[in-house]
Formats: structure tokens, C-alpha cells, sequence
């Protein structure tokens, strides 16, 4: 029996079963043979096409559609596959708003880009629907590769070092591999377990061993690894999290929105999922909306996004920011936290207003008063775990050329590595890269 939007604290069950069910159904459903026909007919073809430049793979786009357009979505899936090996989960994450269909010629013109995400979903669905795994492995050549998480970036690498005859073993530390993929990206973008089933499609072309639990500097060591294997790819992601720097951070309720968005990922039971009546949500990207939707479908009667700054500086684009006020979803903007109130637990969550003067923010001194008996911290994440010796640039691994790092045999990438936008896609374009130029060196 569902308890109610306004059941007071942080309680499971606000929603019944079905309403759930119903709050977290794919949020862009598969087109349709005929629709993805009809999409695809829209695209120009254009020669040096700008939507190829703004895919951080270099997708071919205008060819992928043209051979959605002739009926071989399969053909379509394999060129995709060829440049981004997770195109698939790509296609339901990626903001494609502002990379690929922002550059598109029917946008700038109508308004209206081609929907390149929902064919490329099209056509990657196709492909792993077929059971089969276009790839294969060149001959072996006998070298072994250490790859040091099981994200986006690694996975990439992997499989790449895989089909280039290397054999990769994949030290994760959590359960399940997939990274953000499968702990961090919302419910309602990926739905019926497709991380896990996107990483099981991957591992067909073989030679690729995944150890779970194995942890960088517990269980193993990078100079441990430099030595036993013939290259490494850290792809470590960002286990850290900022301070909220507000008084009262530790009251019960105040948590990390990263571990609330991977509750709701691996909830069996979404119905047994406790959520506050007055959310509150701090910060302005991507992982705050996701966090603010997902609170929002869990029956929460009050959800809000506080961002110190304007809207035009938040990392979450344009649409993420309409998909939350389409949830019910009040963005707040020039506010930051200075105190979180409650006898032990969040009731109130206390605002300053911001200004911001020559790139400086200053409070303005002026304060609002906000109920909130759940407060999620999505004010970014920081790099954790960096093994000694490693050289960083701004609290990340400093990477040259294709992710080559202070040590030889070492490179890094994906969010752990400095350079690049912290996106599903460019982790896959750095893990290839760096599978490219480790068969390089080693092959030389």
C-alpha cells in the first residue's frame, strides 16, 4: 500500500507498484522500423558533416543513416560499433543536444536536428539483437594487458586490445562491471539491465578476463601490475566527492547523490526505495538532475535543484534542465547551502543568495529557508586512490598524446584523466585511443 506523497521523512513505498513501474519506463522509447526510416530520410548527408566533428568518436553519421535508409539497420549498428564499441548505451545517455545534433544542419536550419541518438539506438539495438558479435580478434600476439576499471574508458580499451589480439585482464573493484554505466547513469535512461547486457555482448569477442573486487592499492599495485603484465590502462574513474562545506553536512538525510542514484540502479524493488517528502538537490549538472528526476518518480512531493550560479553555467544542458521542470523539478539558481537544520536529522536546508563579480562568487548575505528532509551533494566528484608516482594536472592523472602517463607502460583514461568533458563517450574515444597506441608501442 503506497504511504503518500506527503508522509513526513524519508520513507519507501510513496508510490504504489504500478505508479513506479509506469515512472520508469524508458524515457525515449525504440523507434520502429518505419520510424527510424522515416528519421533517418531527414538527414542531408552532408559532405564533411559537422555532427561527425562533434562526436567524440568520429561516428560516421551521414553513414550510418544512409544505410538505416536502405534497410540495414545491422550494417548501420557495425559502422557505429567500429568507432564507439558502447554506441549503444551512448545513444540512450549521450547529450546528444549539445554534441551531434547542436552541430546538425536541420538544427541550425528548422530547429529540428535528425534524431541521431534515437537511430543510433536503432541500429545498435539491431545488432545486439542478432546474437552476434561483428568483431574478431586478429592473431595473438602473446602480450597481456592490465586494465584497471571496468567503466566506459576501460571497457573500450578492452575490447579494442582484444580485437587487436592482446589478451586484457580487467581488475574491477565493485560486484558488476560497467563503471558509471551501470552504477551511475538514471534509471529511466537505461532500463531492463542494459549495462550488464551491453558488457556481455562486448566480452564475445573474447580474451578478456574481468577479476571483481579487485582493488588498486589493496589487492594490487601499480608497480605490481607494471611488472606482471606488458602495459596498463587505468581507467580508475572519480571515487571522491567535494565537501558541501555547510553547517549541519553530517545531519541524517545528507547524502552523496552518486550512492542514491546507484541505490535505484540496483534496487530489485523500486517500491522498497525510501525518499524524503522535501528533496533538495545540490549542485548543477547532470547527476543533480538525474538525482532530482529519480526523487521526483519516487513519489517525493517537493524536489528542488540548488545551484550557486546562473543557469547558463550549469553542466546540465538546456534539455536535462527541461526534462527536471517537465518532473515537477523547481531549479533554484545563485544559491548556495550554509547550514543543513534538524535535531539529528535534515529539516530544513538553509540558502544564500550568490552574486558573482569579475568569475568571483560572493554571498550577498541574504538567506532563504528551504523544508528538506533528504539533501543530495551533487557538487562534483574528485580522483581518489592515485598511485605514487603518478604525475596529476588539476587533481587528475596528466596524460600526453593518447593517455601516455608519467610512467612508462602506464596510460590513463576516462574522468580520471585530465583533458576531455567527463562523458560516457569521450571515456570510449580515450579508451580506444590508448588501446591504439599501447599496440602501437608494444607491437613497434
Amino acid at each position: 500500500m503506497a504511504q503518500g506523497q506527503m508522509a513526513p521523512g524519508i520513507v519507501s513505498g510513496r508510490l504504489s507498484s504500478d505508479e513506479l513501474t509506469s515512472n520508469f519506463t524508458d524515457l525515449h522509447p525504440p523507434l520502429a522500423a518505419h520510424e527510424a526510416a522515416v528519421a533517418a530520410d531527414r538527414c542531408y548527408f552532408c559532405y564533411d558533416a559537422p555532427c561527425v566533428t562533434a562526436c567524440p568518436t568520429d561516428i560516421d553519421i551521414p553513414l550510418f543513416m544512409r544505410q538505416i535508409q536502405a534497410g540495414q539497420p545491422e550494417a548501420a549498428g557495425e559502422t557505429i560499433l567500429a568507432q564507439n564499441i558502447l554506441g549503444g548505451m551512448c545513444a540512450r545517455v549521450c547529450p546528444t543536444e549539445t554534441l551531434c545534433e547542436e552541430a546538425c544542419v536541420r538544427e541550425t536550419a528548422e530547429g529540428a536536428p535528425v534524431e541521431i541518438g534515437r537511430l543510433q539506438r536503432y541500429a545498435t539495438d539491431s545488432v545486439m539483437a542478432s546474437g552476434d558479435h561483428p568483431f574478431a580478434r586478429a592473431a595473438l600476439t602473446g602480450k597481456t594487458i592490465a586494465v584497471v576499471g571496468a567503466g566506459p574508458a576501460g571497457l573500450a580499451c578492452a575490447h579494442r586490445l582484444a580485437m587487436l589480439g592482446h589478451d586484457v585482464v580487467i581488475h574491477e573493484s565493485k560486484p558488476k562491471p560497467g563503471g558509471l554505466n551501470e552504477y551511475g547513469i538514471a534509471a529511466y535512461k537505461s532500463t531492463n539491465d542494459f549495462a550488464q547486457a551491453e558488457v556481455e555482448w562486448l566480452l564475445k569477442i573474447g580474451g578478456i578476463t574481468i577479476e571483481s573486487g579487485s582493488v588498486l592499492g589493496e589487492g594490487i599495485s601499480l608497480d605490481g601490475l607494471v611488472e606482471n603484465y606488458d602495459a596498463v590502462f587505468l581507467s580508475i574513474g572519480l571515487a571522491g566527492v567535494n565537501a558541501l562545506r555547510a553547517q549541519g553536512a553530517e545531519k541524517d538525510g545528507v547524502r552523496f547523490a552518486v550512492d542514491f542514484i546507484s541505490d535505484v540502479r540496483q534496487a530489485s524493488d523500486l517500491a522498497s526505495l525510501p525518499v524524503g517528502r522535501n528533496v533538495v538537490v545540490i549542485g548543477g549538472g547532470m547527476t543533480a538532475v538525474d538525482a532530482a528526476v529519480k526523487s521526483s518518480l519516487l513519489g517525493a512531493e517537493h524536489v528542488t535543484i540548488a545551484y550557486r550560479r546562473g543557469r547558463d553555467a550549469m553542466g546540465a544542458s538546456k534539455y536535462e534542465q527541461d526534462l527536471a521542470a517537465s518532473h515537477g523539478v523547481k531549479i533554484m539558481t545563485n544559491v548556495q547551502p550554509v547550514a543543513v537544520h534538524g535535531n539529528g536529522a535534515a529539516v530544513e536546508i538553509e540558502l544564500e543568495y550568490t552574486s558573482s563579480q569579475d568569475g568571483q562568487l560572493t554571498g550577498t548575505g541574504e538567506t532563504i529557508r528551504l523544508a528538506a528532509d533528504q539533501v543530495l551533494k551533487a557538487i562534483g566528484q574528485t580522483l581518489e586512490g592515485a598511485p605514487d608516482g603518478l604525475a596529476l594536472a588539476g587533481n587528475k592523472i596528466a596524460v600526453t598524446g593518447a593517455g601516455r602517463t608519467s610512467i612508462d607502460g602506464v596510460w590513463a583514461g576516462g574522468d580520471c584523466a585530465a583533458g576531455g568533458e567527463d562523458l560516457t563517450v569521450t571515456a570510449v574515444a580515450e579508451g580506444r585511443d590508448a588501446a591504439m597506441d599501447i599496440h602501437a608501442s608494444l607491437t613497434a
